[in-house]
């Protein structure tokens, strides 16, 4: 067992034996602890007995597909969702991450390649935000780095740890453009290829959730060719 890894829980979601075996395998001789679940309407009652720090979803899946249960399960799942599919076009990955999904990748994938995206999305989820020991108050928009809650007047907004977390880089940096380069690097420790759309979809689902105009933004603007601006002066009403 290689012991370089932490010990995470795994829960895989994969109709195929030879390739859920094949996996498993390879995961556990990095130290990690998986349990195999081979159809989606079964995924939600596993989570009550299996509580994984991820989940690896396949998309095309006996019962209930990989898209929907991504919509479904941040309602009682808050790590990070992988996508696994054959289905490798620009449009699918768009499609899987705007659903909620917290990476994708395309099969057959390297092994090697999996366990490395496994350790990036939870050593972010472990990272700390900020050392900042204060709340954000912008109007009636409020951010609490610690209880990592949002409140937009008197309303709670429900956001994914991911989603909380860009949303604390734009506005601990109110008034500034971010580049994508700066945000793919700062959130992600990649570099930005000018076509990975991870982060426009996430900006476009903290618009939807914190009352930005979708078609005008002015909460969370797009500077065009430079990058995004949290807008301070914008949130007076909720």
């Amino acid at each position: 067992m290689n012991d370089s890894h932490p010990t995470y829980r795994v829960l895989l979601v994969e109709d195929d034996t030879r390739l859920a075996n094949l996996i498993v395998d390879y995961l556990k001789s990095h130290g990690m602890h998986v349990e195999l679940e081979r159809r989606g309407d079964t995924v939600l009652t596993r989570l009550i007995s299996y509580r994984p720090d991820i989940i690896l979803l396949d998309i095309m899946l006996p019962g209930t597909d990989g898209l929907t249960l991504c919509e479904q399960l941040p309602d009682y799942f808050s790590g990070p969702i992988l996508l696994m599919s054959a289905l490798g076009s620009n449009e699918d990955q768009i499609r899987g991450l705007a659903v909620g999904a917290d990476d994708y990748v395309v099969k057959p994938v390297d092994p090697a390649l999996l366990v490395a995206r496994i350790n990036n999305l939870l050593k972010r989820k472990s990272m700390p935000l900020q050392t900042h020991s204060h709340c954000l108050n912008f109007g009636k928009l409020s951010i609490d780095p610690h209880a990592q809650t949002i409140r937009l007047g008197s309303v709670e907004v429900d956001l994914t740890a991911h989603e909380f977390e860009l949303l604390w880089l734009l506005a601990s940096q109110a008034g500034q453009v971010l580049s994508r380069q700066y945000i793919y690097q700062y959130l992600l420790n990649i570099d930005f290829d000018g076509r990975d759309r991870k982060i426009d979809v996430r900006i476009s689902r903290l618009r939807k959730k914190l009352g930005d105009n979708i078609q005008t933004p002015f909460r969370i603007k797009t500077v065009w060719g430079q990058g995004y601006l949290f807008a301070p002066e914008a949130w007076m009403i909720p």
